[in-house]
């Protein structure tokens, strides 16, 4: 007897609530449990209360500070142990781009360059390629 698998765990933190909320909806319909912050201590005290997730995907500029000092925070504390890191932006910064990929962000993916099929697409490879190379 195969035994069911759990949805797959999103966490989406992003300044644009009419945003996350496309997003959660598509996470959701693609069969994710998804959580969405658009903040960034909210989210960073999720993941500290032990919210486990398969990917984390964050926008590089938020208000309270960047999605890369997010990020550093999430690494730092291995708040998200194995989970695929995306960053969604606006800005189309190769700069932006190389930091996160060089902190450990598997994607940088520009919002105005992809519908959110795309991007939830790349979400769900991203997440099967760590797990194929963590198990």
């Amino acid at each position: 007897m195969e035994e069911s698998k759990a949805p797959l765990s999103i966490l989406l933190l992003d300044d644009d609530k009419f945003l996350v909320e496309i997003y959660g909806e598509k996470f959701t319909k693609a069969g994710c449990q998804v959580r969405v912050f658009v903040s960034v201590k909210e989210a960073l005290d999720t993941l500290r209360k032990g919210f486990r997730v398969d990917a984390v995907i964050f926008d590089v500029l938020m208000p309270e500070c960047s999605g890369l000092v997010f990020l550093r925070q999430v690494i730092d504390e291995h708040l998200a142990p194995g989970a695929a890191l995306i960053a969604l932006s606006n800005q189309n910064d190769l700069a932006d781009e190389q930091r996160a990929k060089a902190m450990g962000a598997d994607f940088y993916i520009v919002k105005a360059s992809r519908i959110p099929a795309e991007v939830i697409s790349t979400v769900l490879d991203a997440i099967k390629e760590r797990k194929r190379k963590t198990s």
